[in-house]
Parts: C-alpha cells; sequence; structure tokens
C-alpha cells in the first residue's frame, strides 16, 4: 500500500467526519490506486460507486492540501468524472 494512499485516506476522514455524504465515490489516483469515500469514511478501495474521479497524484494531492478547487481541476481538464455529476459536486462542497 502506497504512503501517500494511507496519508490521503486519513485526511479525508478527517474531512468527511462529521459531513453528511451518503453516496458513494472513487478517487482513482494514477500509478497508485483507488480511493473510496461513502457514508462507512475513506479506504483503500476499488469498489464500484456512484462517480470516479480520476487525476494523477500530483493533483489528488493539491484537491486534499485544499490548494486546488476540484471544480477548477474538472474545468482544466486536470481531473476527470465519471458517473453523477451531483454527487462529484456533493463531494466537492464536502472536501471544500
Amino acid at each position: 500500500m502506497s504512503d501517500i494512499l494511507a496519508k490521503a485516506v486519513e485526511a479525508l476522514n478527517e474531512k468527511l467526519d462529521g459531513a453528511d455524504f451518503p453516496a458513494s465515490a472513487k478517487f482513482e489516483i494514477e500509478g497508485l490506486g483507488a480511493i473510496v469515500l461513502d457514508a462507512n469514511g475513506a479506504r483503500i478501495s476499488d469498489d464500484e460507486t456512484d462517480v470516479t474521479l480520476s487525476a494523477d497524484a500530483d493533483v489528488f494531492q493539491d484537491i486534499l492540501a485544499g490548494e486546488l478547487n476540484p471544480t477548477s481541476a474538472f474545468m482544466s481538464g486536470r481531473l476527470s468524472v465519471d458517473g453523477d455529476m451531483g454527487t462529484a459536486m456533493q463531494l466537492a462542497s464536502v472536501l471544500a
């Protein structure tokens, strides 16, 4: 398991703590693996989800650090979204 993924799961669980996110989403990080977020929190997994967001490790880390807005990353082509766009927007507001 990648150190980056383990730290990302920890950071995502902190951001999700107390947040209302009833759907499921997956971050696919190029060359590293995937993280699933749902009502149970974040975990390293490749389960099926409502939406999949794909990016390279740098973009993903910038989003987690709050240095890059997920919507801006999507609009600039640095983040791709496959699935329910409403869920992706809801996740973006939880991570902000």
